[in-house]
């Protein structure tokens, strides 16, 4: 469904999950910070065509799509710009890893040492114990924990 440019990473099976996490609306909302937001979690930006606009304002599927696959984009290529053997990981590792970095941002993840450097060893175990220890983990427990669980069972 949608173009990637990272062959190793299944962008339907992420989107399909980013659904289950983020949710898909149709229409500008302010998320649970109080940023306008729309689609599968998607910022408004300042360049935007919907920046301004009020809540409640529909917003097109195509644009929903358009501004996912751009979103996509990013996290992928923050995901290899913070993992050094990101073409390496497993599917599964990469799917877990592109879901926290879609929640969270290069900027936030990064500073997850210990987790980043159990990933770069391969120990997928060691990842979700740091992943736990978090106050990411304590914010989304439902989906950390859904994201820890898959980890370890890599």
């Amino acid at each position: 469904m949608f173009f990637n440019r990272d062959k190793d990473i299944d962008v339907d099976q992420l989107r399909e999950q980013l659904i289950i996490d983020e949710g898909q609306v149709n229409e500008i909302y302010n998320d649970h910070l109080g940023y306008a937001t729309f689609g599968i979690g998607h910022l408004v930006l300042e360049g935007d065509p919907e920046h301004g606009m009020e809540v409640g304002t529909p917003v097109a599927e195509d644009r929903v799509i358009e501004c996912f696959a751009k979103d996509v984009e990013t996290v992928i290529k923050d995901c290899k710009k913070l993992h050094d053997g990101w073409d390496g990981y497993p599917q599964e590792v990469k799917q877990i890893v592109a879901n926290m970095m879609f929640n969270m941002g290069l900027t936030r993840l990064s500073k997850f040492k210990n987790h980043n450097a159990a990933l770069q060893c391969g120990d997928w175990k060691e990842a979700a114990v740091e992943g736990r220890d978090s106050r990411w983990y304590k914010q989304v427990t439902n989906r950390a924990e859904r994201l820890m669980s898959r980890l370890e069972a890599v």
